[in-house]
């Protein structure tokens, strides 16, 4: 059993100082993921209103030629007028002449519309892209800052690292299972010794007859107040900080 304890006390302080080398980062690594998440829909952003302009100015070309035709038709009827030979006759032209004139002057309505879109989206493109800009360049910066210092410190971190893995391997699931569960409540910290008489997790007050048990290292102990697991000054003696 002290065997247990001493690995667990051991997994706690290598997830310690991987602690201390991930708090040296700060909050660079979610700033980093902050900006990339905030360029990714900028860009996502621009590329839509992009596509509206295109599709705009597409329409807008579709509706020219539209118009063109139904001119030339215009001609053609109008033209016709004078060889029209009854009122019936007249009357067909006359109405075909109101058609026209009626889409020619829907489809010009609806091109003054897709063209004040188009100039929304082309200004709104315009007022975004410089943003985005500011932003990759923060982003560049950041990304420098965290890189320089993962690179002091990946050395020590691989060595951790390899460690902790075989640390873990020689964990009983049963303890893996209870050490990460308390490690994810209590801010990392699952595995805590007896200082003054006090849980060095919650600083409450460790009863005298539990301590000696503790002691005896022949099982795994709770702090009643706080959950985590306690070990004894033998066992964290045991371990090279």
């Amino acid at each position: 059993m002290f065997d247990r304890l001493k690995i667990l006390y051991e997994l706690q302080n290598l997830d310690d100082q991987l602690d201390e080398l991930e708090e040296l980062r700060g909050d660079l690594p979610n700033a980093v993921e902050a900006l990339e998440e905030k360029i990714t829909t900028m860009k996502s952003d621009v590329a839509a209103k992009e596509k509206e302009r295109k599709d705009s100015l597409k329409k807008r070309e579709e509706n020219d030629e539209e118009i063109i035709k139904l001119k030339e038709n215009q001609k053609r009827f109008k033209s016709q007028l004078y060889q029209v030979r009854n009122n019936k006759e007249y009357d067909a032209l006359t109405k075909e002449i109101d058609h026209n004139e009626e889409q020619i002057s829907k489809l010009e309505a609806e091109n003054n519309t897709l063209a004040d879109m188009s100039k929304k989206m082309t200004d709104e493109i315009e007022e975004i892209t410089p943003q985005m800009d500011e932003l990759k360049d923060e982003l560049k910066a950041k990304e420098a800052d965290l890189k320089e210092i993962i690179k002091t410190n990946e050395k020590e971190e691989a060595k951790l690292r390899k460690k902790r893995k075989e640390i873990e391997a020689l964990t009983k699931k049963p303890d893996y299972s209870a050490y990460m569960r308390i490690r994810k409540a209590k801010k990392g910290k699952a595995v805590v010794t007896i200082k003054r008489s006090a849980c060095s997790g919650c600083h409450n007050i460790v009863p005298s007859q539990r301590q000696l048990e503790i002691r005896r290292n022949t099982k795994l102990f709770f702090c009643e107040y706080c959950g985590r697991i306690l070990v004894s000054t033998e066992v964290a003696e045991t371990i090279d900080v």
